[in-house]
Parts: C-alpha cells; structure tokens; sequence
C-alpha cells in the first residue's frame, strides 16, 4: 500500500477508536491513544511505518515479543484442528499446558484451573482460599493491584479500589518499600523485620480465625517494582503456618521470565499454597490465565463440587499458545537472557543515568522488570508532578520508545528477548529526555 493509504489507515483507526471505544482506567475525551499496526520482538509499529521500542510490553505481559514464530504456529495449528470446547471436555492442548506449567512450579503442585486472566485467576484463589479454611477474610497490601473483578478489586490496594469496594472481608496493611517507609527504617533488614511484625499485629488485630489468606504480588509491578527485602517473603510464609492461613502470591505479571526466573519467588525462599499467573505465560497472545493449586487445596474438591467455573477455561487456543511460548521460551533460553540482560544491562545503564540525573531518586528492579522513581529533590524524595511525568511521557514516545509510566515512575519493562543494541538504545533515549526535564 502507498504512504497515503497507510496513513488514512492511521487516521481511520483513530476515527473508529475515538467513535466506538470505552477505554479503561480513562476519562474517554482526554486520552488519545497510539495507533500500533503491527509488531516483531521488541519493536512495534503504525501502519504509516512510525516505529517505538516496546519498553513497556503493551501491559508487561509480552515477555515473549511480539509475533513470535512458535507461538503463532501453535495458535494456527489449533485452529486448524479445533478453534474451541467446552470446559468440561478433555482437551489435549489443554492437558500439554498444564503439564508444563506444573513441571516449573515447586513440588506439591500438579493441578491448574484456567481462567480469563489475572484478575479471574486472583478471584478463583480466593474462592479456593476460603473454602479450604471455611474463613472469609483476605489481607493484601495497600500497594498492590491484584485485578478489576470483585474480589479482585478489593484486594488491590491503589486508588482503583476506593470506586469498586462492594465485595466483603478485605483488610489491607503496608508492605515493605524501604525508599518511602512507612516503618522508619533505614536498613532493608529493618524494613523486613517491621513491615512483618506490622503484618502479624494485624492478623492477631483481625482475628486470625477469621482470615482466609494473605494475598501477595511476589514482585509489586504496577505499584512501584518493589523488590521484596531480604527475609519478608520468608516471614510472611512463617506467619501463614503459624496462624493455619493460605498464601497466595500473584505471580501475573512477575512470572514466567519477568524476574529472570520462570517464578519469581524461587528467588524468595518461598512457596505459597496458591500461585496465580496470566500475562507471561503466553504473553497476552490469546487471553488466559490460571492458578496453580497446591496438592492440599486441590485435594479438598477430589469429591466435592468446586464452585466455580468459566465457559473459556483452558480454551484450546490460548492452551495452544501456552505450550507454543513455554516451548520456545525454554529451547531459547529466554528466561536466561532475561536474567543476564538485567544484571549485564538494564540494571547497570539505569544506575548510570541515576549518576547524571538528579531527577531519579531510585532504581530498582532484576530481570527486565524495572522501575526509575522521579522526583524534584533528592533529599526530599518528593514525587515528581504529573505534569512533568507526562511531559517526559510525551518526550520518549516522540524519540521512539514506548514507555509504561505510573505515578512518579519509568518502568523499564521490555520483553525477555530484547537485546543489548535494543537496550542501549532506549538509555539513550531515557538519557535525552531526562536530561531535557532535569532543564525544566
């Protein structure tokens, strides 16, 4: 097609979005969303050619990138053979994915129940949870986002929660963030040790007879990428044992290659009771999700009824993908380069610019799951303002670098195949525009 059509295909897309399309999380006559037309590896496009890095993998679920040959082969494959069946039937695909999910989870676990995604995923542990304590309470932290459906939403602890608060028996605490304690810590041992003993108090507050689990995100993504202190995820573990309740840990967005690890808290000392994915594990090809049920909850429904259940549960075509992405992350070895690029690269060129920049009051981050925290004062720590985040939002998408940007922070979230040319690039990028804002 000509340059002409290409961009009336561009302007068209906007047309129909601006016409038809409710955006979530938005207020629909603000927001003016980019045209993406098609996408390899780390790199997307409009179909006028406009090309941006990826440095936000859509919603930090393409861990695979994009158009990944194997995973588009499974897909095909499927569709060819059978495009959809029931839940209720046996599917092979479906088998193969769980199959290869439970051999990366840690013994003890050899049953999944597939969701829609994340949220659904979070929502089915806590039903799981609950009716395998016969309690009702759930504690999760105040920042953490665990999904927009019921329970979900009320689990989750950020601003989205106060709008939706209509499901029951949810209880918040603080978790660890040493950079803005809410413990006066100064060490990440001190953080751990009082962000436990804050946990435990309100379990024995609450009742510990009335609390069904605690619901945790391994890695914290969308509230900060905050890297959990040494000894908490441990200690949270401890808690649960002690007082006979379920841990659950969201593993959506921080599994399957995020962290450098197939999970990330098999870098925690760890092993929860529940484990829920969606996102990585087949990078948002086809929508799914799941939780990994461990043999003790799983064996509660060996002759009762689980109450739940979903028409698109292990759908063949999103089983397909899951086989199709796990595959090749493994023959790949992408989970090990996302390790490596983390350590060798992303984690040592943010540490540069936080250097030259006075506006980054933090890096934090492994793997290719990254946050800079920005702020106007160093000393202060103070958060900088919207406006100049989306100045600096505006400023990477114009030199061609497709941000994920949340409050007062740059995510650096590209997939787990990016390369070292790809990162390089993007420092230079992040470079210029904090240096334009730090002029400001």
């Amino acid at each position: 097609m000509t340059d002409t059509v290409q961009t009336d295909l561009d302007a068209r897309t906007r047309e129909l979005d601006r016409a038809h399309v409710f955006h979530s999380w938005s207020a629909q006559a603000l927001i003016d969303p980019p045209v993406l037309a098609g996408g390899l590896g780390s790199t997307v496009w409009d179909h006028s050619g406009r090309r941006w890095l990826d440095f936000s993998s859509q919603l930090v679920n393409v861990n695979i990138g994009h158009q990944h040959p194997a995973v588009l082969a499974a897909i095909h494959a499927q569709v060819d053979q059978l495009a959809t069946v029931a839940p209720a039937t046996a599917a092979l695909a479906r088998g193969e994915a769980a199959r290869r999910i439970v051999d990366r989870a840690p013994d003890g676990f050899e049953k999944v129940f597939f969701t829609n995604g994340g949220a659904d995923a979070n929502e089915n542990a806590i039903r799981m949870a609950r009716l395998h304590t016969g309690r009702d309470k759930v504690i999760s932290t105040y920042r953490s986002y665990h999904g927009n459906t019921g329970a979900a939403i009320v689990s989750t602890g950020d601003w989205r929660r106060i709008p939706n608060e209509y499901a029951r028996g949810h209880v918040h605490v603080f978790g660890p963030y040493l950079y803005r304690s809410e413990f006066w810590a100064t060490t990440p041992e001190e953080e751990s040790e009082r962000a436990l003993r804050h946990l435990e108090r309100v379990v024995q507050a609450e009742g510990a007879a009335s609390i069904a689990a605690i619901l945790l995100e391994t890695v914290p993504g969308t509230a900060g990428i905050l890297i959990p202190p040494p000894g908490y995820l441990a200690g949270v573990r401890e808690i649960c044992d002690r007082y006979g309740i379920v841990l659950i840990l969201d593993e959506v967005m921080a599994g399957f290659g995020r962290t450098g690890r197939w999970f990330a808290f098999e870098g925690y000392d760890v092993v929860p009771d529940l484990i829920t994915f969606a996102k990585g594990v087949n990078s948002g090809y086809v929508p799914v999700g799941g939780v990994i049920i461990s043999d003790a909850i799983a064996g509660d429904f060996d002759e009762t009824v689980f109450p739940g259940g979903l028409t698109y549960s292990g759908h063949p075509l999103a089983a397909a993908s899951i086989v199709g992405a796990l595959d090749a992350m493994e023959a790949e070895g992408i989970v090990d380069n996302a390790r490596r690029i983390g350590a060798e690269a992303i984690g040592p060129g943010l540490e540069e610019l936080a250097e030259r920049h006075e506006l980054i009051g933090e890096v934090r981050g492994e793997g290719v799951f990254w946050a800079l925290e920005l702020v106007s004062d160093r000393d202060a720590r103070t958060p900088l303002t919207a406006g100049a985040m989306g100045e600096i939002k505006k400023g990477l998408s114009a030199r061609g670098l497709l941000p994920f940007v949340q409050d007062n922070r740059i995510h650096v979230v590209p997939p787990c195949v990016v390369t070292d040319d790809e990162v390089a690039q993007a420092m230079t990028i992040y470079d210029e525009v904090l240096g334009i804002a730090g002029r400001d």
